[in-house]
């Protein structure tokens, strides 16, 4: 009885593309590069990944550009059907649900190479200046010093924009997945050797794609969208994206 009725179920799911009347409503926001952003090629790496893995199961979607916090706001209301690309937090799993995981991204620290900072050395943060993006978690031993008053935190509204101040000496640190640190710093024109990407990691985090839990549809559309995410997996097509999209790292771990 098990057996049919997962079967019954792979059907309906094989089914369902051919279901949905109009196209999925999908938003996202700008400036988080290389995943997404309005001047990047097809709109980043994650966008491509998106379409491509609704591609995978005959389904198509427009996407509108919203600021962070109106899109996912906007979503939430059902003004969208998804969002992307968000790591998870508990308000958020809360009030969505969640993709499987269209990225798995590394937590470095950002310092200038005159004041190397390791993730090792935390101590060495009391009385620094965090730059990190408005609507970013930070993770949990640099919110803990947030907490306890020894870090402050400067909020832009971009990495690039984190980047920027920190070449200038107005801010002392960011943190950011490896490639999208890279990519911040090398908006900025200055020499990679000029800043200094801790070696050590916070840990992986998750990148997802999610759907309001009172969504209609939404345990549905998730579904259908991980099993299109598996095949574009299964198929090669997301490496190929991946390395046709991500650019060799120019800062070495360890840069002067």
């Amino acid at each position: 009885m098990a057996g049919q009725w997962r079967a019954g179920l792979l059907l309906g799911l094989a089914l369902s593309g051919a279901a949905w009347a109009a196209e999925l409503r999908l938003v996202t926001g700008d400036d988080y590069a290389p995943f997404t952003g309005q001047s990047l090629p097809g709109g980043g790496l994650l966008t491509q990944v998106v379409h491509a893995a609704l591609a995978e199961r005959g389904l198509s979607a427009t996407l509108a550009w919203q600021p962070w916090k109106r899109g996912y706001l906007k979503t939430l209301r059902g003004d969208y059907d998804a969002t992307f690309p968000y790591v998870p937090g508990a308000q958020r799993q809360a009030e969505f649900l969640y993709s499987a995981p269209l990225f798995v991204a590394e937590q470095h620290l950002f310092s200038r190479a005159g004041d190397a900072i390791e993730v090792a050395d935390l101590s060495r943060l009391a009385g620094k200046r965090l730059c990190y993006p408005l609507g970013w978690q930070p993770p949990a031993p640099i919110q803990a010093l947030l907490d306890q008053g020894l870090l402050t935190r400067h909020s832009p509204l971009g990495l690039n924009e984190c980047a920027r101040l920190l070449l200038l000496a107005r801010d002392d640190l960011f943190i950011a997945d490896r490639r999208l640190g890279e990519s911040a710093l090398r908006a900025t024109g200055a020499p990679a050797s000029r800043f200094h990407r801790s070696q050590g990691v916070f840990g992986n985090s998750t990148l997802h794609l999610i759907v309001p839990r009172n969504h209609p549809r939404g345990a549905e559309l998730i579904a259908e969208f991980d099993l299109g995410l598996a095949a574009l997996q299964a198929s090669g097509a997301y490496q190929r994206l991946l390395e046709a999209y991500l650019q060799p790292p120019e800062l070495s771990p360890a840069a002067p």
